[in-house]
């Protein structure tokens, strides 16, 4: 197969889809990779690498986009689209329930998308998705405290503390991924941790991890206004697979949080968990409003790319494999693939996006015939 990895044109958005390593895996096997010159630059993967890993460097995007496969890393952008079609296989983050112009433009394409984020195992696990929340829930924690500096907004309180001073308060909503990293990284800190989560046995699970050092609570309204109210920095770590993440902090809440508080909405590329989240860059990361700094960069891992890239391609690499050995026949072949299918030939084959939009859905074993 022919394969293409174009550099990716999200604002500040330096990963890239394979490293040199996986570029090498893959032409070993006979295929044929087009990379286009400098797309592993912002991960510092030079051109040099991927040619002597048997890549083959291409001048521009619409070289590396006219390959069978296209793989990525963010979902395409307005200046992408023109790009799809229907021959063309993609295999990248897409994010579709927040996302209804893409999706629009998929369907039209009659492109077949597969996203990395509703790639799902038997066992319920998002193996696609882990990484990046991994990095996503460390980054969180890190960047909430910078932004709690008076010099950039926040209330100025340092999470930590300091003797005779009491620590920040962090209130992460979400016990997954996201939220049990941004846990570990808050309590290195020696904040006063907060997690709260639906799943009793997931909060379990984080009071025996964490040896009771952080507060577990059931997540419903009376709690969760409690945790905000109380919190200085704020996590937004929801996750509903492939669909829009639901809002637990309100508009109406932001009025009694704290003056300088901060939110980190992680769950912002499925939409929010926080009803004034909108999607912002790492050139323009935040803003304010009922003096609540807001930081809801949806591409988050970006800003640590070479870490993040390495990360990813680890998860996505035995897949990509798959892909361009037996093309869309893998798809029909893998159950977890199956969950990843979100668009096939002007077809919506992810259930939670056709709700999302209210559009027909249709079976992805169905779609592929």
């Amino acid at each position: 197969m022919i394969i293409g990895l174009p550099k990716e044109i999200k604002d500040n958005e330096n990963r890239v889809g394979m490293t040199a390593g996986a570029v090498r895996v893959l032409t070993r096997q006979g295929h044929r990779v087009l990379v286009q010159s400098g797309a592993g630059v912002g991960s510092s993967i030079t051109d040099e690498e991927y040619a002597e890993s048997g890549g083959e460097i291409v001048s521009d995007a619409a070289d590396a986009w006219s390959a069978e496969m296209v793989v990525k890393v963010k979902e395409p952008i307005a200046a992408e689209y023109g790009y799809l079609r229907e021959d063309l296989l993609l295999f990248t983050y897409l994010h579709l329930a927040a996302d209804k112009e893409l999706t629009e433009h998929l369907l039209a394409a009659g492109t077949t998308a597969v996203a990395y984020e509703t790639v799902q195992t038997a066992d319920g696990k998002l193996p696609l998705l882990t990484p990046m929340s991994e990095v996503a829930g460390r980054m969180a924690t890190q960047v909430g405290a910078a932004y709690l500096q008076r010099n950039n907004g926040g209330r100025g309180v340092l999470l930590g503390g300091v003797p005779g001073v009491a620590p920040g308060r962090v209130a992460i909503l979400g016990g997954g991924v996201v939220g049990t990293n941004a846990a570990k990284i808050a309590l290195g800190m020696g904040a006063h941790v907060t997690v709260l989560d639906l799943s009793h046995d997931r909060l379990q699970y984080l009071d025996d991890v964490y040896r009771g050092q952080i507060e577990t609570r059931t997540s419903n309204e009376a709690n969760v206004e409690e945790a905000v109210y109380a919190a200085d920095l704020v996590i937004g770590a929801v996750l509903i697979p492939g669909g829009r993440a639901p809002w637990l902090v309100t508009r109406a809440m932001l009025p009694a949080m704290k003056y300088g508080s901060v939110i980190v909405d992680v769950s912002v590329d499925q939409g929010g968990c926080v009803e004034t989240s909108r999607p912002t860059t790492h050139s323009n990361p935040t803003f304010v409003i009922d003096d609540v700094v807001h930081y809801c960069v949806a591409n988050m891992p970006g800003a640590v790319p070479r870490t993040s890239t390495f990360a990813l391609t680890n998860q996505t690499l035995p897949y990509s494999l798959r892909l361009a050995a037996k093309g869309r026949d893998a798809i029909k072949e893998s159950k977890p693939l199956q969950g990843g299918l979100n668009t096939h030939r002007g077809q919506l084959t992810y259930d939670a996006v056709a709700r999302e939009f209210g559009l027909p859905y249709v079976d992805p074993l169905a779609a592929l015939g």
